[in-house]
């Protein structure tokens, strides 16, 4: 029963579908509602990790190119690829953390004014793995160590939210949803750092990436597909060119690598597309079916969702931020480089927190607020992998190049890893 139930909470489609079962059913709405509402909403979030995966496809290349482009060796910080990894040494710890942590989620939401429900699957497993890890390398394993890492998850998963809040109501206009997301905080003192950069006389409907004015000539920039597909190429092809067409060639299978890295770079905004049409299906359903939930079994909850539903609320900020997070990271990489370890930009998390960023910034602050936002978060969110990365040894589970990349789950372990070397328990 225990295993199905983690196997279950793993499948962030079918909770929320669930969720918004329960939601509708709590309303009581009619049969052929509570079916369509529930289909739909796992329909549409299965659109939009369809959308999430052909962007990983596309960038996991252009982390090899941009790599060998600039010479560079060190880690990457992806953590769910870590933690899958450690599941040989750590597979009984980590799932039940997991799963309990969503209990103790659901009590806190029910009994405090922290009313909010994390629902984005994958990064509580991610989460539940780093506790496991950082648990282990305090000396803490088995059954203590589920008992601890579910209540530190646990209350981070209304936590988090919580802090989020404010901005989310501020970029989405709502109070609808939380953002549930490991690295909220730092996309939103991104958000913040940009809005300091705003002009004083700045006007919040006309200084926005989204409303710049486009001549006629060119006015099919306007179209957010399109005048993402020509960055996008452009920044593949230049990588591609950098690398070189050996590297390029054993990553194409042979294929012409400059048509090669065009088509990648068409693929990526192809990924985007397909992510903003399943947040725009999931949504329009999870929203009115989680009232139910916040009515009948925890009034006023909010569902705390990932990260791209800020995508569709500036889909050309999300590209200027993930540019901009790119140059910030790059920056950050050559310090590194001078450190005890070099962290390489990580690009997935530079894309889907730096995107967001951008979006915070141009609400905030405008286009220039977008563009610095997303120079903080890349430099920021490299240079934190790059401190704390001596405080948590991963290689002793014979992982190699990986790291975390989730900020607030970052900060949380070394907080906990600095506690246990104070009084002496650290392993």
């Amino acid at each position: 029963m225990v295993s199905f139930l983690v196997k279950l909470l793993s499948e962030p489609a079918i909770v929320l579908g669930l969720v918004a079962c329960v939601g509708l059913i709590a309303m009581k709405n009619k049969p052929s509602n509570v079916v369509t509402g529930t289909v739909k909403t796992i329909l549409g979030f299965m659109v939009l990790s369809a959308g999430s995966t052909i962007i990983c496809g596309a960038l996991v290349p252009f982390s090899t190119m941009f790599t060998q482009a600039f010479g560079l060796a060190g880690i990457v910080p992806e953590d769910n690829s870590l933690v899958a990894a450690v599941q040989t040494v750590l597979g009984f710890e980590t799932p039940l953390i997991m799963l309990f942590s969503f209990v103790i989620n659901l009590i806190l939401a029910r009994i405090t004014p922290f009313k909010y429900i994390f629902l984005t699957g994958h990064m509580m497993f991610s989460f539940a793995g780093t506790m496991a890890i950082v648990l282990d390398q305090l000396g803490i394993r088995g059954w203590t160590a589920v008992a601890i890492g579910s209540v530190v998850e646990g209350v981070s998963m209304v936590l988090f939210p919580a802090i989020a809040q404010p901005f989310v109501r501020k970029i989405l206009k709502t109070d609808d949803v939380a953002f549930g997301f490991w690295g909220s905080s730092l996309v939103c003192l991104s958000g913040w750092v940009g809005g300091l950069t705003a002009k004083k006389d700045r006007d919040p409907e006309k200084d926005t990436w989204e409303s710049v004015n486009v001549p006629e000539k060119l006015s099919f920039l306007k179209d957010m597909s399109v005048l993402m597909a020509i960055v996008m190429a452009v920044v593949y092809v230049v990588t591609a060119i950098a690398a070189g067409p050996t590297v390029v060639n054993e990553l194409s299978g042979g294929s012409n690598y400059i048509i090669y890295a065009l088509l990648q770079g068409l693929t990526f905004v192809a990924g985007v597309i397909v992510l903003l049409q399943g947040v725009r299906m999931f949504l329009g359903e999870i929203i009115p079916a989680f009232k139910g939930i916040s009515e009948k079994l925890v009034p006023g909850a909010r569902p705390a969702l990932d990260i791209p539903i800020f995508y569709a609320s500036g889909p050309v900020a999300t590209t200027v931020g993930f540019i901009a997070a790119m140059v910030g990271g790059f920056i950050a990489t050559t310090i590194t480089s001078q450190m005890s370890v070099v962290v390489l930009p990580g690009v997935i998390g530079l894309y889907f927190m730096g995107a967001a960023a951008g979006v915070f910034g141009d609400k905030l602050g405008g286009k220039r607020g977008a563009v610095v936002s997303g120079l903080f978060l890349g430099f920021v969110f490299t240079m934190l992998v790059a401190v704390a990365y001596p405080l948590i040894d991963v290689a002793r589970y014979g992982v190699k190049g990986l790291w975390f990349a989730s900020s607030d789950a970052i900060i949380v372990s070394a907080v906990m890893k600095l506690l246990g070397m104070l009084f002496g328990i650290a392993h």
